[in-house]
């Protein structure tokens, strides 16, 4: 029973990767962790898989549409394979509890992120990166996939459009090409320490690519903004319920304390000032009534 849940909300979290085209593999260590019972380590390992099988599967996609730029794709995965093979060697041997938290930090980072949305900048055409740039920026990128388990989309779009001047139909999909080829590396440093159940992380993965297939199939029925916003503020709640869970025993009711006053003054702002900043970062969606 445990199991057959599982699999239905990887199929979910596959489902908004289709939709959103990235973010959602943002919670596959939570539900591994907190739902299937996975220690730590072995969640991120075993997210690695699934997020590397699906961004590939959906990189195919793209490419088809010819939305993949193969040679930035190639040079930025190259460096970022490096840097997750290191942070999956380094992962493997950190505690659990820290991972958590600095997990729960790019759960927050990420959810920030969606609720900003992809912003394209202005461009004049496609520019040759700096293969310098290009080789810091991806294994630094590579490194934080690595070492915690998770796609790093959030980071691989807007370094594509800023390095090398992609559209962002273009970033997203070249983005699916380096997540494949970063996770691919990551996994190899954690198969070093960490087992893995690969029956349990072979069913979660083909229901994660069929629910991303599924919400490729929907995109054009569903409101992406909204979906994005509805997604984004949930993720944030679940990195503040994973901070709270991973705090020191003595700190979590203060620390519930700290995030309920964040949470109050963030809704208060957004609902009561006119001049809030969240509304022109792109936070929150100013009211349809004369605010």
């Amino acid at each position: 029973m445990l199991i057959a849940a599982v699999v239905a909300l990887a199929a979910v979290v596959g489902l908004t990767l289709g939709l959103l085209g990235g973010g959602g593999s943002i919670l596959m260590v939570p539900l591994l962790t907190y739902v299937a019972g996975m220690p730590t380590a072995e969640a991120i390992t075993a997210s690695l898989v699934v997020v590397g099988a699906t961004s590939a599967v959906s990189a195919v996609g793209h490419a088809r549409a010819g939305r993949v730029r193969w040679r930035t794709g190639l040079l930025f995965g190259a460096a970022g394979m490096t840097g997750a093979l290191a942070g999956g060697l380094i992962g493997g041997h950190l505690p659990g509890q820290l991972l958590m938290a600095a997990f729960a930090m790019l759960m927050v980072i990420t959810a920030l992120a969606m609720l900003r949305g992809r912003r394209s900048p202005a461009t004049t055409g496609e520019a040759t990166p700096s293969a310098g740039r290009v080789l810091l920026v991806g294994a630094g990128v590579g490194l934080v996939t690595g070492l915690l388990g998770a796609g790093g989309g959030f980071l691989i779009v807007p370094a594509l459009t800023l390095l090398a001047g992609l559209p962002i139909t273009a970033a997203v999909g070249t983005s699916l090409l380096v997540i494949a080829m970063n996770s691919a590396a990551g996994l190899a440093g954690h198969l070093t320490a960490v087992p893995v159940d690969w029956a349990l992380t072979g069913a979660i993965t083909a229901a994660a690519v069929l629910g991303s297939l599924a919400g490729a199939r929907l995109l054009t029925r569903v409101s992406a903004e909204k979906l994005r916003r509805g997604f984004g503020w949930f993720v944030l709640i679940m990195g503040a319920f994973v901070l709270v869970q991973e705090a020191p025993a003595g700190a979590r009711l203060p620390a519930l304390i700290v995030l309920l006053g964040v949470a109050g003054a963030v809704g208060t702002c957004s609902a009561f000032v006119p001049r809030c900043p969240l509304r022109h970062a792109g936070i929150v969606t100013p009211r349809a009534s004369g605010v």
